[in-house]
């Protein structure tokens, strides 16, 4: 019993033995590590962190920005086919089915014409009566004239006659009675020649009432001819038929719909661009300029020209910014239908002297962190000037200065960061040779930086400053001062 007590107690040593052993070991390697890396090991309590960055480089340039918004493809003629009066569909066109390719003026349906022929046929017998009713007024009207003429001619005999016995009555051979005779048989005269004229008024009212109704009666025959028309309905313009309700022999009710017909050669396409998109494109008197438009199909990769025409009159209840339509003006339009659903690009004037760099590296407060020669990040202000999707084209960095690709919460103003290679950079480090040859100016900007840097221990120090004494100086050795001294 005394025998393993004392076995396992050794166990317990031997494992602690090791431990310590393995941290010994760790700590070791560690202050190593920090030996050749000029400065005190990363990430230890009470010492200066230093972050790994991705780190690309400022390349001023022309850049031509794009508008990219989504839309809908419109169609600019759509009719609603509807029925112009109630009745059952007796003919209709062979080929009137969703899809069906229709030809301008074709016969599309009619419906069963009876009802119209009837009150066309009625409307046609009232203005025979009419036009009868207008000859008798006229007939009449004649007949009173020549009734007029002749009391007028008895009158003026009868005139000639009072005349004639008034002057026998002045020398003494006539009497007064045949005067008086005279005198009365020219004022019944008088009085016919009223009445005659009376009579004519009468035929002239009679002649215009009957005109009056002979217009009503055909204004009634237009109207019942045009409902007849209206029964045989033909397609106004070439194009596609869509949301086909009808059938031969169904009773269909007036405005009824029987379905689309869509123009698919005139096309637009309506799309959404923000209130300062749409402000860049004006020209200076405030209209819309007509710029250049790419419509894509993204699941079929294809790409059709346009061209801004107008834009809307209103913001629509609940929608923001503007709306715009292009016409299509290329080829290949044939491909697209009412309701596709499009990309939409336009190209703005190219931008110079510009910088395009990821969305990413750009802080919501319009900095950019860039690397200075110490390895330290600054913070610079700069002019966005547009952004385009995971892109940013801006202006206020130099050409060549080193900025963050991806800017992080933890990193500011002042904060030491160590760039990390791309790719590329790897690849081409791995085809360059292990030593270097220096130039005087770089060797000496070397050693000032190695010489001047208090964190370095002096055995440290001392190799790398007879390494780069040497003709042939060790690349990785070059690499890791210069990343030190950010460039």
């Amino acid at each position: 019993m005394r025998f393993i007590l004392r076995a396992l107690i050794g166990l317990f040593l031997l494992c602690a033995s090791l431990g310590l052993i393995g941290y010994g070991v760790i700590t070791i390697a560690q202050s190593r590590m920090a030996d050749e890396g000029g400065g005190p090991p990363r990430g230890r309590g009470g010492q200066e962190r230093t972050y790994t960055v991705p780190v690309e480089t400022i390349t001023l340039g022309r850049a031509e920005p794009r508008i990219t918004s989504y839309g809908t493809v419109e169609s600019v003629r759509t009719l609603e086919l509807r029925a112009p009066a109630s009745g059952v569909l007796v003919d209709l066109a062979a080929d009137f089915r969703n899809g069906a390719e229709i030809s301008e003026g074709a016969l599309l349906f009619e419906i069963d014409p009876a009802d119209a022929r009837a009150v066309r046929d009625r409307a046609a017998a009232v203005v025979q009566e009419a036009e009868a009713a207008l000859r008798e007024a006229r007939a009449a009207r004649d007949l009173a004239e020549d009734e007029l003429g002749a009391a007028i001619s008895q009158r003026e005999l009868r005139d000639a006659a009072l005349a004639r016995q008034r002057d026998l009555e002045a020398r003494g051979v006539g009497t007064s009675a045949t005067t008086e005779a005279a005198e009365l048989a020219a004022s019944q005269a008088e009085q016919t020649v009223l009445s005659r004229r009376q009579a004519v008024l009468t035929q002239d009212a009679a002649i215009n009432r009957a005109d009056t109704t002979l217009s009503r009666a055909r204004i009634d025959l237009a109207e019942a001819e045009r409902r007849l028309d209206d029964t045989r309905f033909r397609a106004p313009f070439a194009g596609l038929l869509a949301d086909v309700t009808a059938v031969p022999g169904r009773r269909v009710q007036m405005n009824e719909q029987l379905g689309l017909l869509i123009d698919p050669t005139a096309l637009e396409v309506a799309f959404q661009v923000t209130t300062a998109q749409f402000a860049r494109m004006l020209d200076d008197a405030g209209r819309l300029r007509p710029l250049d438009v790419q419509i894509g199909l993204d699941a079929e990769g294809m790409r059709l020209d346009g061209q801004l025409v107008r834009s809307d009159a209103q913001v629509r209840e609940g929608e923001t910014g503007r709306r715009v339509f292009a016409r299509l003006t290329g080829e290949g339009a044939a491909v697209l239908r009412p309701g596709d659903f499009v990309t939409v690009s336009i190209a703005e004037p190219p931008l110079d002297d510009v910088a395009t760099v990821p969305a990413a590296a750009v802080t919501t407060d319009d900095t950019l962190l860039l690397l200075d020669g110490t390895g330290r990040l600054e913070a610079i202000a700069v002019e966005v000037l547009r952004r385009q999707r995971d892109e940013v084209i801006l202006r206020g960095p130099s050409d060549g200065a080193r900025y963050v690709a991806e800017a992080r919460p933890q990193l500011g103003p002042g904060v030491a960061v160590e760039p990390l290679r791309t790719a590329a950079e790897v690849a081409a480090t791995a085809a360059l040779p292990d030593t270097i040859a220096l130039d005087p100016d770089r060797r000496a900007r070397l050693r000032a930086f190695v010489e001047g840097n208090p964190r370095m221990p002096d055995a440290v120090r001392t190799r790398t400053l007879a390494e780069l004494d040497e003709e042939e100086v060790p690349r990785a050795t070059v690499e890791r001062i210069e990343a030190r001294m950010g460039g």
